[in-house]
């Protein structure tokens, strides 16, 4: 039985990076209280609130429609905070919306023997955080924790990003729990309460490790805050880290990311993201680059070109690195790809909560308003401002099913789908493995491992 993934979106930022185009907004601390409050009465409401704002989650026409039974519809065992930067909230803050989430999602009766404790520090835990602040530079201590990270700590592991909180039968409440969090927020005593209360999974908004490139990017942290911040977490518990890094930013040249590749591979994340810089009118950068002007950087922003061949570089090394590709923007090392994310590369369920978060049942797709302050106003009168609501046609669930599966390395089933939706597809590859964009084995079809750094005009070409 599959179950849902819970996201929850964080708004807030201590600025507003150069290339983002996501809605979110530099706001005073006193913001965050009043924020989360409305999120956990969402959580706590969300059967009544998406009823009024039509949608039909968790009701037995949708039942029978998605083929989930009565527990299936709010059980839980992923969840991901997203933003925005959800590092910034205190862990007491955190800690309200884990709760809240375990009481309406956790499994029935369970009880949460961490969260009975919070996300209080320990003595202990603070010990070990001095421990391993002292002794040798930032960039030593990270590298001499990190290489003593047991290697094959696979899932079942206390340490494969679960919530590590154990029900009264003895098994996870939840499988994976992350928090996207900016190293410069990395604190000894907010991460020991992140491990302890829950949090298994740290996603780290690396970028770069070039200091010229990070600054031209409007980021808050430097390189030597990446050192910092890891060992930070390592005595805290929190052994599953994501680190993303952006291949196209202001500056950058194939020698500096190949020096970020470097440092990367040497501190050994459990799992590795890169993305290719986005260019639309969404961000400050975006719209520059379309303006044909310079602020930001602009003139100083490698060509698509020089993009692709870095992404080409990172195929290669992290490959030789050990970790798999399983994903076109994901690595991992064996065990650690992200259980949440897969439920959106697999069109499985999933909520979201808070302004701007995003959801799908299996029949319809809908996001909340993404303005903060419009989403609490609404929240303290009782109705979710839902946005985008809308019906997936059989039509567009067959192109989600072919283009999100592509995502995925292993590839699509042709045959599968075929039998499930009542059509022929796989002339539509033809042309396509014709070019070299695609593999074929018997009804298997996947990106050619060349072809990723193309990949958005693969899909193109296969919506014809």
């Amino acid at each position: 039985m599959n179950r849902l993934g819970i996201y929850v979106q964080v708004p807030f930022c201590q600025t507003r990076c150069t290339y983002c185009n996501f809605h979110t907004g530099v706001v005073a601390k006193e913001r965050f209280a009043p924020y989360v409050e409305a999120v956990c009465r969402e959580i706590r409401g969300h059967r009544e609130l998406l009823r009024a704002a039509g949608v039909n989650w968790g009701s037995a026409e949708w039942r029978v429609a998605s083929g989930q039974n009565e527990e299936a519809s709010h059980l839980a065992d992923t969840v991901y905070f997203g933003g925005g930067t959800p590092s910034l909230l205190e862990p007491v803050q955190l800690q309200k919306i884990l709760d809240t989430i375990r009481e309406v999602f956790g499994a029935k009766g369970s009880t949460s023997i961490q969260a009975q404790g919070g996300f209080s520090t320990s003595r202990t835990q603070r010990e070990e955080a001095q421990r391993a602040g002292r002794g040798g530079t930032d960039e030593e201590k990270s590298r001499k924790a990190l290489r003593s990270r047991p290697s094959e700590t696979g899932p079942g592991s206390s340490n494969d990003g679960g919530s590590a909180i154990m029900g009264e039968a003895g098994s996870a409440e939840f499988e994976e729990v992350t928090l996207e969090a900016d190293p410069e927020t990395v604190e000894e005593e907010k991460a020991a309460a992140w491990g302890k209360g829950g949090i298994g999974r740290v996603s780290f908004g690396v970028q770069s490790f070039s200091d010229r490139e990070l600054a031209a990017a409007g980021r808050m942290h430097r390189r030597a805050d990446i050192y910092r911040a890891v060992p930070i977490l390592q005595a805290a518990d929190i052994r599953n880290i994501s680190f993303d890094l952006i291949a196209g930013l202001p500056h950058q040249t194939r020698d500096s990311w190949k020096q970020s590749l470097e440092e990367l591979i040497v501190l050994g994340p459990e799992h590795v993201s890169v993305y290719l810089l986005e260019v639309d009118e969404g961000s400050r950068l975006g719209k520059e680059l379309l303006a044909g002007g310079t602020r930001y950087n602009a003139a100083a922003v490698p060509s698509e070109d020089e993009m692709a061949g870095f992404y080409e570089m990172a195929q290669e090394a992290l490959g030789a690195a050990g970790y798999r590709h399983y994903e076109i923007s994901n690595w991992a090392k064996p065990g650690f790809e992200s259980k949440h994310n897969l439920k959106y590369w697999g069109r499985e369920p999933y909520l979201g909560f808070g302004a701007g978060a995003h959801s799908f049942s299996g029949k319809q797709r809908w996001a909340n308003a993404h303005d903060a302050v419009t989403y609490m106003n609404a929240m303290e009168s009782g109705r979710l401002p839902v946005e985008q609501l809308e019906t997936v046609t059989a039509e567009q669930a067959l192109e989600e099913e072919l283009f999100l599966g592509l995502r995925k390395l292993e590839g699509i089933d042709v045959g599968k789908i075929e039998r499930e939706y009542g059509v022929t597809v796989r002339g539509r590859f033809e042309p396509l493995a014709a070019a070299g964009l695609v593999e074929r084995m018997g009804d298997v079809v996947r990106l050619a491992e060349r072809k990723l750094s193309v990949s958005n005009e693969v899909f193109v070409e296969l919506m014809r």
